[in-house]
């Protein structure tokens, strides 16, 4: 009997947790899950071993696949205590324990959007994820890690905003549409360039990454200069990422860089769980159903499939999106009809399923250690 790991995990999605009001999926406790012969295996980490939910969640588990998946399925389910490894620069006390997160403090997943190159509306994308990521009722961040090209503030419409510092000594992100977002663009003047040097560049990266207040975010979005340099080692050192996203154009040029991207975060450990094709296609105003493929067809798709990565979906060309973008407010909130957003809509549901798949069976990424720099 073959059964999908999309339809164990949407099931499992019926289940949902009493005093957090979501469900096991999206908080992340279905650990270690297999799926052969008919079998599906996996932990749920509860905080309270010996609260109510604990001790009812095994048996809903079980109800809630057979009556959705098969009645034929079995259904193996251990239920443990939310304990994590600890590395030997950490100690607890007898009785603590602590939330296990991809990246800082309450920060649940942390997503690195990257491309081999500039120029294939990578920044683009990474707004209009978070935006369509918090339009579904998700806890964002986005996080500007490009130190040199700084664009988040513009599209973002927060230019000459600066972000303040609590009592902690640890800098407030700014919000705007409902995402706490940061930029280097926010520290210094736009007309001056930032002439820095790479350990210039990894100490900035690594104050964005530690030393702020975030909160409880559910998706941290990283939005990475294009190439394979030091912002991007500097992140994988000090954060652990819970997987990449890859964007590139159909043409050719971009999509070797593409590959060259993914070569990386494989060199690091990092997963790559998805391909965006961004300015796939353009279709007239007055022809919504014709599609000219300006930069070649579907590029990105079969380099996704070339490589095992799940294609997470493609954005057309529009005039909408540049002018959304010149004027700081995302097309997915200044035109919630357009093609556009819906497919940034559908990138966003493919991108969550593939991280729930990716939470759910394997391992959390760690920091890297990098011996030659």
């Amino acid at each position: 009997m073959a059964v999908a790991r999309e339809d164990v995990l949407d099931a499992l999605r019926q289940i949902k947790h009493p005093e957090e009001s979501q469900d096991i999926i999206r908080l992340d406790m279905v650990k270690d899950l297999t799926i052969e012969d008919g079998r599906a295996s996996f932990t749920v980490v509860v905080k309270d071993p010996d609260s109510a939910f604990a001790n009812q969640v095994e048996e809903a588990c079980q109800r809630v696949l057979h009556e959705e998946v098969s009645r034929g399925l079995s259904v193996d389910v251990e239920v443990d205590s939310e304990m994590i490894p600890l590395g030997d620069d950490v100690m607890m006390g007898e009785g603590e324990t602590m939330q296990q997160t991809s990246g800082e403090d309450g920060v649940q997943n942390t997503i690195a959007v990257a491309s081999g190159k500039g120029g294939v509306g990578k920044s683009t994308v990474a707004v209009n994820l978070a935006m369509s990521l918090s339009e579904q009722g998700y806890e964002v961040a986005l996080v500007d890690t490009d130190i040199y090209g700084p664009s988040i503030p513009k599209m973002m419409g927060m230019e000459g905003e600066k972000p303040r510092v609590n009592d902690e000594r640890k800098m407030v992100p700014l919000e705007k549409h409902g995402i706490k977002t940061l930029s280097m663009g926010f520290m210094v003047d736009p007309d001056q360039a930032v002439v820095w040097r790479g350990p210039m560049v990894t100490k900035a990266v690594r104050q964005f990454l530690g030393d702020v207040d975030w909160g409880d975010i559910e998706y941290m979005i990283l939005d990475l200069p294009p190439g394979t340099g030091d912002v991007q080692l500097t992140i994988v050192q000090t954060i652990p990422l819970t997987g990449a996203v890859i964007v590139s154009t159909p043409q050719d040029l971009a999509l070797a860089d593409a590959r060259k991207g993914k070569a990386m975060f494989d060199n690091v450990n990092v997963p790559v769980v998805g391909m965006v094709e961004n300015m796939a296609y353009f279709s007239p105003p007055d022809q919504p159903d014709r599609k000219y493929y300006l930069f070649g067809r579907e590029g990105a798709h079969e380099l996704a499939r070339e490589l095992d990565v799940p294609f997470l979906g493609e954005v057309p060309i529009q005039q909408e999106i540049r002018k959304s973008s010149d004027q700081g407010t995302p097309i997915v909130r200044s035109a919630p009809d357009s093609a556009s957003t819906q497919a940034f809509a559908e990138i966003a549901d493919q991108l969550t399923e593939q991280v729930a798949l990716r939470n759910a069976e394997d391992d959390p990424t760690q920091k890297i250690e990098i011996l030659y720099e």
